[in-house]
């Protein structure tokens, strides 16, 4: 298994594991995976794309979808379940 130097701390909730993937020669796809077994997809792995690492900017970016780099984000406004950005109205801010 290939290993990257990546800055990442995010401790996986619990049932989770993070995994790293060359996605482009420049790009590291981090993917959140779930040790658990679901029934609709007959027991398979799941997994959530967490984010992307560009190599040359050391930069974290949010996914749009699976295949897609989104918008750059700071790593300390970054949540251990995804890089996007949540987009709260003020009274959800005060449940925070």
């Amino acid at each position: 298994m290939k290993t990257f130097d990546i800055p990442f701390d995010h401790i996986a909730p619990e049932e989770y594991f993070y995994t790293f993937e060359e996605y482009k020669p420049n790009i590291i796809r981090i993917w959140l995976n779930c040790s658990r077994k679901f029934d609709y997809n007959h027991g398979k792995p799941t997994r959530s794309v967490w984010g992307f690492w560009k190599r040359k900017s050391r930069k974290y970016f949010a996914p749009v979808n699976s295949s897609t780099v989104g918008k750059e984000v700071d790593y300390k406004n970054t949540r251990n379940y995804t890089a996007m950005k949540l987009h709260l109205n003020p009274l959800e801010k005060a449940f925070l």
